[in-house]
């Protein structure tokens, strides 16, 4: 057993096993398998974050692009439907037939 200082210890560990463990975590570390897997996270990660920019990019485009010709061109039509609503509410104020 560990000197006691206080609180709790826990019977130590034989030398041979944690070698073993340190051994065997550093062998699956450097594994075929887990620096493949990396690679391929690694290579998700840039694909990922290159596709969130260009789609901010295209989003501002079209935002930018729909105020400046899209957004003129229903005002005018608003106005154009005011204008005929104002003109057959004066014709059938003075009588004439509507057009």
């Amino acid at each position: 057993m560990a000197s006691r200082r206080g609180g709790v210890s826990l019977p130590e560990r034989p030398n041979n096993s944690k070698d073993n463990s340190t051994f065997s975590i550093t062998k699956i570390s450097r594994s075929q398998i887990v620096s493949w897997g990396k690679q391929t996270a690694s290579d998700t990660s840039f694909v990922v974050n290159k596709l969130l920019k260009s789609t901010g990019k295209a989003a501002w485009i079209a935002g930018t692009t729909f105020l400046v010709l899209v957004v003129p061109l229903i005002i005018e039509m608003d106005r154009e439907q005011q204008l005929n609503d104002l003109e057959l509410q004066q014709a059938s104020i003075l009588g004439t037939p509507p057009k």
